[in-house]
This record gives structure tokens, sequence and C-alpha cells, in this order.
């Protein structure tokens, strides 16, 4: 999301947006507020509340975090300790949270089952729907999102896809075969449209990320390569192939046309 972004989604008809509560954005602000980006007048903006959530998606199973085990009793308290003025708390998490991240025995369904009950004793919560949330709530200010903003890594911005030469020279390699997949696509070669669609999956470039610390531990925990320049090698290879098949395509093409003016 920035504020491009946020105003392509306006002059699409949209009245609500879900974000990232970043920092650096938000600053001394509560991610519990509605929001509304620079340059948009009607479009709401919904942030994901990245402590609470992550509380549950990444930390519920950590023996060593401080506040291990987790239980909704224990979750419900502290979203009752929040400012009377905060509106709205976004809990955003993957689905692989449930299942893959957090396994069954970690006891992450039982938390979510006993979740809803244990907060909806405080009259002051109710679950809603994005729209429904962003319908009772004035936005309270305008964020600034000049660059992009994602919930990836700490940096929380796009280096988690673009952020070395392998990811950027794999991402500029793409995009350069998009003309010639819809030359290939207007005569009738949609499967390599399919294909080359299916390469602009983040996760391809994800995987070729070379960060250290934590954020790396994560992006290795997601990739079924042996390393970041496997991955970027796998990548190209495919590609390659799938340039190959287009420039077959086009040369088919001109060589048929040929033959008919003969």
């Amino acid at each position: 999301m920035d504020n491009r972004i946020a105003q392509r989604i306006e002059a699409m008809g949209f009245r609500a947006a879900l974000g990232e509560g970043a920092d650096r954005v938000l600053g001394w602000r509560s991610p519990h507020r509605v929001y509304r980006a620079v340059g948009t007048e009607k479009l709401a903006l919904l942030l994901r509340s990245y402590r609470l959530s992550d509380d549950i998606a990444f930390r519920f199973s950590n023996r060593s975090w401080s506040e291990w085990p987790l239980t909704s009793i224990r979750f419900a308290d502290w979203m009752r300790a929040l400012p009377l003025e905060d509106q709205v708390v976004g809990l955003f998490m993957d689905y692989e949270t449930f299942g893959e991240h957090q396994w069954a025995d970690t006891g992450i369904f039982e938390f979510m089952r006993q979740l809803p009950g244990d907060l909806l004793r405080d009259g002051r919560f109710a679950f809603r729907t994005p729209s429904e949330a962003a319908a009772r709530h004035e936005p309270v200010a305008t964020l600034d999102m000049s660059g992009p903003v994602s919930w990836a890594d700490t940096e929380r911005d796009l280096t988690a896809w673009l952020g070395n030469d392998m990811q950027r020279a794999a991402a500029e390699a793409l995009y350069a075969l998009l003309p010639g997949v819809r030359k290939a696509a207007e005569l009738g070669n949609l499967d390599l449209v399919e294909e080359w669609r299916r390469l602009t999956t983040s996760d391809h470039l994800y995987y070729m990320c070379t960060k250290y610390f934590s954020d790396g531990d994560v992006h290795k925990y997601f990739s079924p390569y042996a390393n970041p320049h496997e991955a970027f090698v796998t990548f190209m290879n495919v590609l390659d192939d799938v340039g190959r098949r287009v420039l077959g395509a086009l040369g088919r093409s001109s060589h048929s046309e040929s033959m008919r003016i003969g």
C-alpha cells in the first residue's frame, strides 16, 4: 500500500482498504484508528495491529516468549487494556497460522474457539466486517505513505522481494518478457500467458532474499530451496524456457505469414 495505490483503489469505487500499521508511517499514532491516505477523499484505511496479530501468528508456540503460554483470557485482557479512544483492532493473520505455523498440538484451535466468547463478555467489543467498521468510524487523520508499505520483515517495505541484485534482476527479466507474451497471446498461445502469470507469484522473489537474523530465518522457513542462489537459478532457467517458447511462437507466426504472402 502507498498513496498512489490508495488513490487508485478509491478511483475504482472501493470505500475501504486494509493496510499495515507500520511504525514508520504511524509515528506516535495508534494503529487502532481509522485513517485516510494522502490524496484520497472517501477511502477509509484500516490497519493491521501487527503486535497483537504476531502474538498469535508467530509467538503463540514460542516457549521462550515471556507471555507463553498465551490464553484467550489473557489476550482478551490485553484488548480491554487498550485506550477507550481506540476504534478498530485489525487482527490480520495468514491462513497458514492455523494448523501449519501453529500446529494443532500448540492449542491454537482451542485458543481461537474460546477467544470470541472471552472478548464478547465485554460489551465494548464486537466483530465487524471491514466495510462495517469503515462505515461506523470517520478517519481521525491522514497518513502519508510516500513509499510502499507491506507487512513483510522488519522494514515492512518491498525489500522482502526486491532487496538484492538477484531479486531485482529476476523481476526485470520477468517483465521484460511481457510484451512478447502478450503478442504470443494475440496469436492464440494463451498457455504462455498462464505460465508467465504463475512466475509473477511473489514467493519466487521471496525465496531469493538474502537477509540475516530473524527475517532471514522466516524466509528460510518458507523456502523449498537450499539457498537464495538456487532459487534464483531455478527461476531464471524456467523463465528462459518460457522465453524460448515465446520466441518460437512469434517465429512460427512470422514464417506462416511469409508463406501466405509467397
